[in-house]
């Protein structure tokens, strides 16, 4: 059959009352995790997978796969108007999504986030339909050095692109490297910077840590100033972007679906490379590059449309190479094999209707979504209108049940509180925290990566730039901070300090 035939045939298989409701259940469920604060997609897969053993297989993983593009389709949610990512892709969002609700603008941040998913998501759909085992081919060029070199790109872009100090936002990139290399060494078993303490042994818990960093300091000092309270008076109506919005957000939009579906196909890197490589490519082809960080709607669609984009191409290395893109991934793959099904490229010559009824499945959960996130934001903005006194505790208790929810330990909890010590310190030293968390995530795939290139090569590190693909991100990454970075030693070389001046004085 041709792949149209092969579409057909997968509505066909989508379009049954079973499939149907697990899709719906799977897509509202993934809202759910999405918006709540401190509730992440592992652990919903954690609470699901038991209750697929009685479930056919393709309902299964009809739901799962729900659970997962839904949370990406409205993580945006949280992070434009609390400024808490419930996931590492929805920290970028952050950036100038929350800045354009504190100006106002809530529902068109929104809006433009759901439209951008719903581009990217159905583009994402028609790659894994139409190039998946020509993709799966390409992917197989990306070894450890590449994988090494992306990733440095991703710090570094992540980096430097913000609007504060870029010498700062690098030393919090160093200090997440840091935290880590916290927990068991994955090549020697041994423990690494743990104390003794067993908790640490997997490493820090980036649920508590983006609990401390993001929603517990901003809680603080929301709670610490007189302007507590945000008060943003959005009508339906307003839930429409204006032209000049949509005209802004399109071609970052289409950008972003570009490069999160190249990234996307990539095993080991997760959408939120895609996420922070979106946001560097618009702030460095941008005509005004300050306006990122302070609201603009650019620094929302690109990012989304990445990371939704991303986030359906992952499937592709996973259904056609058997090789998980990421935890969720691996989680997703188990239920499939407790039901008998290895993942690989086999699954769509023995399993057509899982296949391809997966991928038709995708299409209407994303259409699902749109119906179920753009009525709904009125709903979201309305919290902003609820005095902050009484929204707070209930972030509070269900980000504290977020991180104890993870590992059911209290010790998450605790990380937490003292993240949220360390975290608003930074703040008032005018550290940017992204970098802390991208670079945790980052760190273990680029130490793994590293060491096995290394190991691969004999200890040569020239074996980076001997080959093309590496040496290109590479260069890329020294391009970002020759732009970003170079620039600032040099106007601070500029400033004229207090000798300086006394001089001109004199002279005049």
């Amino acid at each position: 059959m041709g792949v149209f035939d092969n579409i057909l045939h997968g509505f066909a298989v989508a379009l049954t009352p079973t499939n149907l409701m697990f899709c719906w259940i799977g897509a509202l469920l993934g809202t759910v995790v999405g918006v709540l604060p401190g509730i992440n997609v592992l652990t919903t897969f954690a609470i699901l997978l038991p209750l697929t053993f009685k479930i056919d297989p393709t309902a299964a993983i009809v739901m799962l796969s729900g659970v997962y593009y839904g949370a990406h389709h409205s993580l945006s949610t949280t992070s434009i108007m609390l400024n808490m990512p419930g996931e590492p892709s929805g920290v970028v969002i952050c950036f100038d999504g929350y800045p354009m609700a504190r100006q106002g603008r809530a529902g068109a941040a929104l809006a433009t986030a759901a439209l951008s998913s719903f581009f990217a998501g159905c583009v994402g759909i028609v790659i894994i339909a139409f190039f998946a085992p020509a993709l799966a081919d390409a992917s197989l060029w990306f070894q450890a050095p590449e994988y090494t070199a992306v990733c440095i790109l991703a710090l570094i872009g992540a980096s430097v692109v913000t609007s504060k100090s870029k010498i700062n936002t690098l030393g919090m990139a160093v200090i997440g490297l840091i935290l880590g290399t916290v927990g068991t060494d994955i090549h020697t078993g041994v423990a690494r910077f743990t104390f003794g303490t067993l908790e640490l042994d997997e490493g820090f818990d980036f649920v508590s840590f983006a609990a401390g960093l993001f929603a517990f300091v901003e809680i603080a000092f929301r709670l610490g100033s007189y302007d507590a309270q945000v008060q943003i008076k959005t009508k339906l109506r307003d839930l429409i972007p204006r032209w000049p919005d949509i005209k802004a957000a399109a071609m970052p939009t289409v950008r972003g679906t570009a490069l999160g579906a190249a990234l996307g196909v990539l095993p080991g890197t997760g959408p939120f490379v895609a996420s922070y490589s979106a946001y560097a490519l618009e702030s460095r082809i941008a005509k005004d590059p300050s306006r990122f960080g302070k609201g603009a709607i650019e620094g929302v669609a690109a990012p989304e449309a990445a990371n939704n984009a991303s986030a359906f191409t992952h499937y592709i290395p996973m259904l056609t190479l058997g090789i998980p893109a990421g935890a969720v991934f691996s989680m997703l793959m188990g239920a499939l094999m407790m039901h008998g099904i290895q993942p690989g490229p086999e699954i769509m010559t023995k399993h057509p209707d899982l296949f391809w009824g997966l991928i038709a499945s995708m299409w209407l959960g994303n259409l699902m979504l749109l119906v179920l996130n753009l009525p709904l934001i009125g709903v979201w903005i309305k919290l902003l209108e609820t005095p902050y006194r009484f929204i707070y505790p209930a972030i509070l208790l269900l980000t504290c049940i977020g991180c104890y929810a993870v590992h059911f330990r209290v010790f998450d909890i605790q990380v937490a509180a003292f993240v949220l010590l360390v975290g608003y310190v930074l703040e008032k030293l005018d550290c940017a925290p992204g970098p802390v968390i991208i670079a945790m995530i980052l760190g273990p795939i680029l130490e793994e990566n590293m060491r096995r290139a290394m190991l691969i090569s004999g200890g040569d590190a020239t074996v980076f730039l001997r080959r093309p693909i590496s040496a290109f991100f590479l260069l890329l990454s020294v391009a970002l901070i020759v732009t970003y970075v170079v620039p600032t030693f040099r106007r601070s070389k500029k400033k004229p300090g207090p000798e300086s001046l006394v001089e001109a004085g004199h002279a005049e």
